[in-house]
């Protein structure tokens, strides 16, 4: 994945409210935002940034696109995310809410075709602390450093990135994966990402319970991932909720579906048995990454 300041960067829904406020931030942070697209307003600007009606004609103006951002309606993701591939972008990041299931089915046979990561939807994006932002992360919170952080929660990847940043550990890469019922990129493609990064030394995992994945998550780490991993999982004492997967987490879960997804008791005893770490609160976590990476208090 390239994640550099040099990287060309488009906003497909730049006019829409929270993508032009979000446009200038990232441009204003040192993300070099190339091209927005918003049909029907082409010939426009938004702080310097130019606007094209569609993908291709930014990509002929401003050259090759290494990400897209999407903020459109959920009803229009779909085609924004296929016109993206068909420009050749295969980066594609939805920060949108709410995208139909059944176009996230279709966007991702065709991003598996294509060799295109998918981020989200219903995610902050990806940040970089002090290099590059892709998303709506609010920036105060971040601050460069080693532990790279997954997410299924915006406001607690901010929570936790805090408390990191409190305790001067910082972060070496954040991505918020999203928490729609359908996601694109899983959480194990991110643990792979992150345990072959060199900036990241450990890794903060930040789950939701009742997604349906901890248990697996936990064993996959237990078993590929080489740096230390700690989580916090939310919801720990709320009721219940539908089981949300990912294809591949449903893949990875085979072995296990006879047991009770849904158990807490369940969930935490599978982390312990892998010995990963769990904090009861965010403010835990910098204390746990600590000890993992053997840092004196």
């Amino acid at each position: 994945m390239k994640l550099s300041p040099e990287d060309k960067v488009l906003i497909q829904g730049i006019n829409e409210p929270l993508a032009a406020i979000h446009a200038v931030r990232m441009k204003a942070y040192g993300t070099n935002v190339v091209a927005g697209v918003s049909p029907g307003e082409g010939g426009q600007a938004l702080d310097g940034i130019p606007i094209f009606d569609l993908v291709e004609q930014a990509v002929s103006e401003v050259g090759a696109i290494d990400t897209t951002i999407i903020f459109v309606p959920p009803y229009l993701a779909l085609d924004a995310a296929l016109e993206a591939i068909a420009a050749n972008i295969h980066q594609i990041i939805i920060i949108t809410q709410g995208v139909p299931p059944l176009d996230m089915v279709s966007l991702l046979r065709k991003a598996e075709a294509t060799n295109t990561l998918v981020v989200g939807p219903n995610s902050l994006g990806i940040i970089v602390p002090e290099k590059v932002l892709l998303g709506t992360y609010p920036v105060e919170f971040y601050t460069h450093g080693s532990v790279g952080i997954i997410s299924r929660s915006g406001t607690l990847t901010s929570e936790v990135a805090l408390e990191l940043m409190k305790a001067e550990l910082g972060q070496s890469i954040c991505v918020s994966i999203g928490s729609d019922s359908i996601i694109g990129s899983s959480l194990w493609e991110w643990l792979k990402i992150l345990n072959e990064d060199k900036s990241t030394k450990a890794i903060a995992l930040v789950s939701q319970i009742n997604d349906g994945i901890e248990e697996t998550a936990a064993q996959y780490i237990k078993e590929k991932i080489e740096k230390p991993v700690v989580a916090y999982i939310a919801g720990r004492l709320g009721p219940a909720r539908k089981r949300q997967l990912h294809a591949s987490d449903l893949i990875v879960s085979l072995p296990i579906l006879g047991t009770d997804p849904e158990s807490t008791e369940n969930i935490i005893a599978t982390f312990r048995q892998a010995k990963i770490p769990i904090a009861d609160r965010p403010s835990q976590v910098p204390e746990l990454v600590k000890k993992a990476l053997k840092i004196k208090p």
